[in-house]
């Protein structure tokens, strides 16, 4: 696709979409009518593709890669393209950006779901473990929302002024957007029990949490979250495993692990009522899939989304989390900005 400046498409970035739940919120997305940069490392040659038999493949397999996703979305009818990225490398975060831009020439929403694993403790963790965990987990994160956030922002003011000229009436009802910019993130709430047994792999889990809080406290300095159009960040979590290329390691070893795990559908559906619900209600919150899509979406019942039919599994996260506010949360004190000093 030719670069378009004037698309009116809402046009959605998924950094790690090329396997498991990134691939299933990708294509839920172009489901809804958004257009879907699918973006990861792994691709697929055009005479493999038309070798690959049955199609589509194996969603958690190495075969699925950003190349079969857009093919399914296209195939369904969907808008989709495939950008290669490395979010170890911050040069290819800003060619994956740059691309969308020349391609769609707008970013309403940013998912960030990339995610180096390893569970051990800090004594079986090496250095090089540890830096590839911080490279793609907090450096990628923070490269992608440097990249993204002018534009999100810039969507911000072109969504804000149309909604003003709405209200004006110079312009008919029923052409805006359907939401305002969103980030969001796949990371975890703030507990210590999530330190326990992977420190190294929480140090850099619970840093992406950090941003996605201070970075709502930034947009709420900056008036960026009131109104129609308003902007958010939000990080997302499962309250019970989901089924993914990592589980496979378990349910090989041991098949009855599947009657604990959950299709990654529901945490495209908590996604999707993340991105419509207002933006004061989920800026710089950290969620839960089941917890939200039971408060702001009326979901009572959660057994369509299990693996195994009729089971129902073991929720892995805690019922209540800590409070991090303090009784001076509003108290900034004497405000300081490095980058005008």
């Amino acid at each position: 696709m030719t670069s378009n400046t004037a698309y009116t498409r809402q046009v959605a970035v998924v950094l790690g979409a090329s396997r498991g739940i990134g691939r299933q919120i990708a294509i839920d997305l172009a489901r809804e009518g958004y257009a879907v940069v699918v973006a990861a490392k792994s691709t697929t040659t055009p005479s493999d593709l038309a070798k690959l038999t049955p199609f589509p493949p194996n969603p958690n397999s190495r075969q699925s890669t950003i190349t079969t996703v857009v093919r399914e979305i296209i195939l369904a009818g969907g808008t989709a393209t495939a950008i290669p990225v490395d979010t170890t490398s911050y040069p290819s975060i800003q060619q994956l950006i740059t691309k969308t831009i020349e391609t769609y020439g707008r970013i309403n929403i940013l998912i960030y779901n990339p995610g180096a694993i390893w569970w051990a403790p800090v004594s079986a963790t090496p250095m090089k473990r540890f830096r590839l965990m911080q490279r793609v987990n907090v450096e990628g994160l923070y490269g992608a929302v440097q990249e993204a956030l002018p534009h999100l922002t810039r969507q911000h003011r072109h969504d804000r002024d149309r909604q003003q000229q709405r209200q004006q009436g110079r312009q008919r009802a029923g052409t805006g957007e359907k939401t305002g910019p969103r980030i969001v993130v796949v990371c975890p709430p703030i507990y210590s029990r999530f330190f326990r047994g992977k420190t190294a792999y929480a140090m850099g889990k619970v840093g992406m949490s950090v941003l996605v809080q201070g970075l709502g406290m930034d947009f709420e300095r900056e008036g960026l979250v009131e109104g129609g159009a308003g902007m958010a960040v939000v990080g997302i979590w499962p309250a019970a495993a989901i089924e993914s290329a990592a589980t496979e390691q378990f349910t090989r070893k041991e098949p009855s692990y599947a009657r604990d795990l959950r299709k990654p559908t529901i945490f495209s559906d908590a996604i999707l009522a993340m991105i419509r619900a207002p933006a004061s209600e989920i800026n710089g919150r950290l969620e839960l899939d089941e917890d939200f899509l039971r408060r702001h979406a009326g979901v009572t019942d959660f057994s369509n989304y299990s693996v195994v039919p009729g089971t129902a599994p073991r929720r892995i996260m805690p019922a209540e989390f800590p409070d991090l506010a303090v009784k001076e949360q509003d108290d900034d004190g004497m405000r300081a900005d490095s980058s005008k000093l």
